[in-house]
C-alpha cells in the first residue's frame, strides 16, 4: 500500500499491488475499493465455480459428447416471453465502433458519427496495471463531461464533439483475474473489477448528466458460455443496483455470442438477463476460437481450413447468425453483427479500395440477412457501414423481421467449413500470433497488422489452429503434414522476418522473444491451453527473461 487513502482497506484483507500514479486516488477510494470487494465476497466463489463447470463440460466433449440444446432449459425456448425494454439512447445502433480504453482513441471513436463506442477493457487492451486504471479514469471523467486530451508531442489538442457515440463498457470476462488487487490473498474478479469501478463512480453520473449524448450505464458482457454465467452477471447487476440505489433494470447489456457453448444457450442467457439485457452480437473471432477450443481440439471432423476460408455465409459460422437474429427479435432484443476489422493503409489506394470493398460487401450481408447494427474497429469505416446498411434498412432496426422461416438445428451449428490448409495459412498464423503476443506484453491490446485492426481473438485462433493441426497432423495443400518439425522449421523462418520488421519491433518493444517463446510453447504443448492471455499475463509489464 502506498497512499494514505487507501490505509483503511487493509483492515478488510484487500491490497492494493500495484503502484498508485496521481490521480489514481481518484478511482481507488476507499468506498469504490469497499464496493468492489463487496461484489467479490458475494459472487467471487460462484464465478470460480462456474469456471470449473467449463472444464467439467469440456472434459465432457473430449470425451464425444457435442454441444446441443439443453432439455432443462426446454420450457425457457418454448414460452413467450420478452425482455423488459431498451431505453431510447440504444434505440438505433446502426453503427458500433470499439477499441481500447487509451483516452485519445476513445476520443476518437466517440466522435466518429457512430451510434455507439465499446469502450474494451478486455480483447483491445492489454491488462497492465496503468491501462486498466487509467481506463477508469477515463470513464470517470467521460461521466462528467470532462475527457479531453492535450498531445504535447504533436501540439494538437482532443475534444469531444457536442454529439458523440453513447458509451457501452465491455468489462473483461469472467476467466479473468486481476492480479493487482487481492482478498484474502487471492486475485479479484477481473470482470467484477471493471464493472463494480465503472458503477460505482458512474452510474449515477452518467444517469444525471443534461447531455443527451451522454447514455446510462450500459455494458458489453464478454465470453459467456451458459445460461447460469448469464444468470451470475444478473445478480452482481441486481446487487449493485440495489446497493447504489439505481432503479432496477436501468442498468443494460449486450451479450457477446462468442463461445459455441452459448450458441445453443441463447434464448436461455436472454431469459437470465431478461431485465437488463438489450441485445446479443455475433463475436464472430472468438468464436471461431471457441469452436476450435471445444470441439475441434479432440475431433478430427471438425478441422477447419485457412482462416482467410472461414467465412460468415457459409456453414457453422451462417447458422449461428441467423439463429442469433431469431432468437433476439423474437425476444425484442438487438441482433448485432459482427466486426469489420479493416483499417486505412496510408498511401495505398488500392489496398483501401479493396479493403471497403470487403466491409460493405460483409455489411450488406449483415443487414439483409436482418441484423439490427454492426461494428467496426476504425473511424474511416463508419460512415460506409451505415451506409451498406441504410440502403437495406428503412429504420433504427430490423426487430420486425422475425425470421420464423428458419429452422437451425444442431448439426447446422456444428458443420465445418470446407476448404484446404495451406503451408501460407500456417505462416500467417505464427506471424499474427507472435506480432500480436509481442504488442500484449509490451501493453497494447489492439494492434494494427497488415491492414486489420487485431485483438487477442485472433491470436487465440491462430495458436489453437497450429494446434489443432498438429494435434491431427493436418495434410496441407501441397501434400505435407504438419508436424512439430514443419511447425518449428516455419516458425524460425517467420522469426528471423518478423525481426527484420520495423512495424513488428515498434510495437513489440523488447518483447518479441518472450511472445515467440510463450507462443510455441503453446501450440506444442500436449494439452491446449484455455487462453493464451492467462499465462501472458503472468509476463505482462515483466522484464525480458
Amino acid at each position: 500500500m502506498t497512499h494514505a487513502l487507501l490505509d483503511s482497506i487493509t483492515s478488510n484483507s484487500l491490497c492494493i499491488e500495484g503502484p498508485i500514479h496521481a490521480g489514481y486516488d481518484k478511482i481507488l477510494t476507499p468506498q469504490a475499493l469497499d464496493f468492489i470487494q463487496q461484489l467479490e465476497r458475494n459472487f467471487g466463489q460462484k464465478r470460480l465455480d462456474l469456471m470449473q463447470k467449463r472444464q467439467d463440460r469440456q472434459k465432457s466433449f473430449n470425451q464425444g459428447t457435442l454441444p446441443d440444446f439443453r432439455k432443462d432449459t426446454q420450457s425457457i425456448r418454448d414460452e413467450s416471453w420478452h425482455i423488459l425494454g431498451t431505453p431510447a439512447e440504444l434505440v438505433n445502433r446502426t453503427v458500433e465502433i470499439t477499441g481500447p480504453v487509451d483516452r485519445k482513441m476513445m476520443i476518437n471513436a466517440f466522435n466518429s458519427g457512430a451510434n455507439v463506442f465499446m469502450a474494451d477493457f478486455e480483447d483491445a487492451s492489454a491488462p497492465t496495471w496503468d491501462s486498466m486504471i487509467n481506463g477508469q479514469i477515463n470513464m470517470y471523467d467521460y461521466a462528467r463531461g470532462m475527457l479531453s486530451f492535450a498531445d504535447e508531442s504533436r501540439g494538437k489538442t482532443y475534444v469531444m464533439n457536442e454529439q458523440t457515440a453513447i458509451l457501452k463498457v465491455r468489462p473483461r470476462g469472467l476467466h479473468m483475474e486481476e492480479k493487482y488487487i487481492t482478498l484474502d490473498g487471492q486475485p479479484l474478479s477481473a470482470g467484477f473489477t471493471d464493472f463494480g469501478l465503472h458503477m460505482y463512480h458512474n452510474a449515477l453520473a452518467l444517469m444525471q448528466n443534461p447531455n443527451p449524448s451522454i447514455g446510462g450505464p450500459f455494458f458489453y458482457l464478454p465470453k459467456l458460455e451458459s445460461y447460469e454465467e448469464a444468470a451470475l452477471w444478473n445478480d452482481v447487476i441486481n446487487y449493485t443496483e440495489k446497493a447504489l440505489g439505481i432503479k432496477h433494470g436501468t442498468t443494460k447489456v449486450t451479450v457477446l455470442i462468442e463461445t459455441l457453448p452459448a450458441a445453443f444457450e441463447m434464448d436461455e442467457i436472454l431469459f437470465a438477463l431478461k431485465d437488463h439485457i438489450v441485445g446479443l452480437n455475433c463475436g464472430r473471432w472468438d468464436y471461431i476460437f471457441s469452436y476450435i477450443k471445444r470441439i475441434g481440439c479432440t475431433n478430427k471432423a471438425y478441422q477447419l481450413p485457412d482462416r482467410s476460408q472461414v467465412l460468415m455465409s457459409d456453414a457453422f459460422l451462417k447458422a449461428y447468425c441467423l439463429l442469433l437474429i431469431q432468437t433476439c427479435h423474437k425476444r425484442g432484443a438487438h441482433a448485432m453483427g459482427g466486426m469489420a476489422a479493416q483499417i486505412p493503409v496510408k498511401g495505398d489506394d488500392a489496398k483501401n479500395q479493396a479493403a471497403f470493398d470487403k466491409v460493405k460487401a460483409d455489411k450488406v450481408r449483415e443487414v439483409s440477412i436482418g441484423h439490427d447494427g454492426t461494428w467496426v474497429a476504425h473511424p474511416a469505416m463508419v460512415d460506409l457501414a451505415r451506409e451498406a446498411f441504410e440502403s437495406v434498412m428503412t429504420g433504427p432496426n430490423q426487430l420486425h423481421r422475425t425470421r420464423d422461416e428458419i429452422t437451425i438445428s444442431q448439426q447446422d451449428l456444428l458443420e465445418p467449413h470446407q476448404g484446404q490448409a495451406t503451408e501460407e495459412g500456417l505462416r500467417e498464423n505464427i506471424r499474427v500470433g507472435v506480432q500480436y503476443t509481442g504488442a500484449w506484453l509490451n501493453g497494447s491490446g489492439a494492434v494494427p497488422i497488415n491492414g486489420l485492426m487485431e485483438d487477442a481473438a485472433t491470436a487465440e485462433i491462430s495458436r489453437t489452429q497450429i494446434w489443432q493441426q498438429l494435434k491431427f497432423g493436418t495434410e496441407l495443400k501441397d501434400g505435407r503434414c504438419v508436424t512439430p518439425a514443419l511447425v518449428e522449421r516455419l516458425f524460425l523462418q517467420e522469426m528471423r522476418t518478423l525481426k527484420k520488421d520495423s512495424i513488428a519491433i515498434a510495437q513489440a518493444g523488447d518483447r518479441l522473444e518472450d511472445a515467440s517463446r510463450l507462443f510455441l510453447q503453446m501450440v506444442l504443448d500436449t494439452e491446449l491451453a484455455e487462453f493464451l492471455t492467462t499465462p501472458a499475463y503472468a509476463e505482462i509489464n515483466e522484464p525480458n527473461s
